[in-house]
């Protein structure tokens, strides 16, 4: 993995959650699934500025919906991983996983 395709926390964070939010993945539902399965507070702004990286870098593609049946009604973003962007994810968990392994944490006691 190089440089350019190495994932940072919030973009590993933002492709779990386009990968569980499947057709679903748009901005909001993005930031709630970070939020409540990754306990981890993030702002719309970072989301959108994750979202906007991997698209340009080829990760994601996104496509418009119709937009919403009330008035002045919006259409919605949506975003779902392209073939790098698992690829990319792959050797993010990859990497993670060989740093992890052969790790046992000290205990409260031993931390002392």
């Amino acid at each position: 993995m190089t440089r350019s395709t190495a994932l940072n926390d919030v973009e590993q964070f933002v492709l779990l959650a386009l990968l569980r939010l499947g057709e679903d993945a748009y901005g909001v539902p993005i930031r709630a699934e970070i939020e409540g399965r990754g306990r981890r507070a993030v702002s719309m702004a970072a989301v959108y500025a994750a979202l906007d990286r991997m698209q340009r870098g080829g990760l994601i593609e996104a496509q418009l919906s119709e937009p919403l049946p009330e008035r002045g009604g919006r259409a919605r973003k949506h975003f779902r991983l392209r073939p790098a962007g698992t690829r990319a994810l792959e050797d993010a968990r990859g990497a993670m996983d060989r740093m992890w392994d052969g790790v046992d944490l000290p205990t409260d006691a031993e931390a002392r």
